[in-house]
């Protein structure tokens, strides 16, 4: 039976969380789902900029706010209980939370590499894996239910700056995304990558201001990224239109990571 391109690239009625979504990437994401009719829930730590956030999306649509810290295992299972009070199934989770810190390679703390890595890989291992009652609820491999984890353009290739711990976190992510990919197909969830370059983000912050002349400039299209980019990509993997697509990390950087602009 086909579909038409309408019903191809629904996603209303869905149930979603957004991790990290109160700001950058992760609000992107969010918003995109909300004004597209998904049920949306977010996370941060910051529990009055969480709830901001989802009183400004939630005037286009459903969005909630669940604050948490999901780099523990205590703010995971706290969040877990507080999402299954609320909801019997969930048909997408976006791992987005994550975190950097830059140093030289003879200072690196040790304290640095391991949040980042807790944050940017345990997290996303552990919150799946946690929330895997609610994601396989009524999915089967006609009818996957998605996990969507964010990397980025520093895990396919060797950053200029000194972020030796997220470049190395990131790379990490996209094989765990193939790993869990294959695991998880026969209990009916797809499991794919964003690999994001530049976009407007707190992350960001200081390079953007420093250098974000340069970074266009090399860019082979001329520009970082904005929402619409991100939010339709999210929206896609979501969508049926992604129902046979798993175990893929998709560069979303204007084809910064291949190389730079030629003119």
């Amino acid at each position: 039976m086909s579909l038409s391109i309408a019903e191809l690239f629904d996603v209303s009625g869905k149930v979603a969380i957004v991790t990290g979504g109160s700001r950058g990437i992760g609000r992107m994401i969010a918003e995109g789902f909300v004004e597209n009719g998904v049920k949306t829930y977010i996370t941060a730590r910051k529990a009055e900029a969480c709830q901001e956030t989802a009183a400004e999306l939630g005037q286009k649509g459903e969005c909630i706010a669940f604050p948490a810290d999901l780099s523990t295992a205590e703010g995971r299972s706290a969040f877990i209980e507080k999402v299954k009070e609320q909801e019997s199934k969930l048909d997408i989770l976006v791992n987005n939370a994550g975190a950097a810190w830059g140093a030289p390679f003879e200072e690196y703390p040790d304290e640095g590499y391991d949040k980042v890595m807790d944050i940017n890989v345990k997290a996303i291992f552990t919150l799946t894996r946690d929330l895997l009652p609610l994601l396989t609820k009524d999915a089967s491999p006609d009818e996957p239910s998605r996990v969507i984890n964010i990397g980025s353009i520093d895990g396919l290739r060797v950053s200029t700056t000194d972020n030796f711990a997220y470049g190395a976190s990131k790379a990490a992510v996209h094989f765990l995304t193939k790993n869990l990919a294959v695991r998880l197909a026969p209990k009916g969830l797809t499991v794919n990558a964003i690999a994001p370059g530049p976009f407007e983000s707190k992350m960001m912050d200081f390079m953007l201001t420093q250098y974000r002349d340069k970074i266009e400039a090399e860019n082979p299209m001329g520009r970082i990224g904005n929402p619409q980019d991100m939010a339709g990509l999210a929206l896609y993997l979501a969508s049926p239109a992604t129902r046979y697509m798993t175990g893929q990390v998709i560069a979303l950087d204007g084809g910064r990571h291949l190389g730079a602009r030629q003119d």
